[in-house]
């Protein structure tokens, strides 16, 4: 027997007999634009139709940034404690190990060196998957260890922001993260190693409100989300409508908060002209 049956209005398989599509071979765009999940990735996760900047993490930052996806991880067993004994609908503890297994971090932020384009850097970068990319002991942690390598090496710093804020669950430990990072940056611009700062989709909370916004270039990805409080906060404390997209990567960029705004896909080049003019 076929495999197919010719009706009236045309040849149908059978729906027994029909076949779907792998999950995750096609990626859909907030503008309903459908790009293939390879294409995607050959274009560094920017859908090449509208522009849209997937939101990704460090694994792929690290692939679109080090030559040939080489470079060496620094620090990267650090793993959370839970000095506060927090615990809500369930423990900190349970929550870390339950991030940690379904993401495969340990914690909301990587670090690691290598060459881009022939040039030594050093990278951080955060996960908005681990905790909504919150900001704990260990990013503060992370960060302050890879700028410490940056400042033995004399290495240009990058650091990749995409941050819910600051985590609840460590309470003022996180909120002393903040303090932490903001002085080792200062021994950096110190000893005059440049540093850049990345803010990506989304880059909220405590993080902006430190590291993030104290590079010595500011740059952020199209599109992305920047700000501290959300906006309903914001409104219900100065009692003014805002205005439309005023937290956005180009709102910020055209009242003077960040010094340009780089397709992900031009990133890398982007990034080495830039360190090779500061070199001069």
């Amino acid at each position: 027997m076929a495999w197919f049956k010719r009706k009236e209005k045309g040849i149908n398989t059978p729906t027994d007999q029909k076949k779907d599509s792998p999950e995750g071979l096609w990626y859909k765009t907030p503008s309903g634009k459908i790009v293939h999940m390879k294409q995607l990735k050959n274009n560094s996760y920017v859908s090449p139709d509208d522009n849209h900047h997937v939101r990704i993490g460090s694994e792929e930052y690290f692939e679109i940034i080090f030559d040939d996806h080489k470079y060496e991880e620094l620090d990267a067993n650090l793993s959370s404690g839970d000095p506060l004994g927090f615990k809500d609908t369930k423990t900190y503890t349970e929550r870390i190990e339950a991030s940690q297994k379904k993401t495969g971090l340990k914690d909301a932020a990587r670090s690691a060196h290598g060459k881009m384009n022939g040039m030594p850097l050093v990278v951080c970068c955060m996960d908005f998957e681990f905790i909504g990319g919150s900001m704990g002991s260990v990013v503060g942690e992370k960060i302050a260890r890879a700028i410490d390598y940056a400042l033995k090496t004399k290495t240009p710093f990058l650091m990749i922001s995409k941050s819910g804020g600051a985590r609840m669950m460590e309470a003022g430990f996180s909120l002393m993260q903040m303090a932490k990072t903001s002085a080792k940056l200062a021994l950096l611009s110190e000893a005059k190693i440049p540093y850049i700062s990345l803010l990506t989709d989304p880059t909220t909370g405590g993080v902006t409100a430190s590291f993030a916004m104290l590079g010595d270039f500011n740059i952020a990805e199209p599109g992305a989300l920047i700000g501290f409080a959300g906006p309903r906060v914001i409104r219900e404390t100065i009692g003014k409508d805002l205005p439309k997209g005023f937290q956005s990567a180009e709102f910020l960029q055209e009242h003077g908060f960040l010094d340009f705004i780089v397709s992900r896909n031009e990133l890398k080049n982007k990034l080495t002209i830039l360190l090779k003019m500061l070199e001069n």
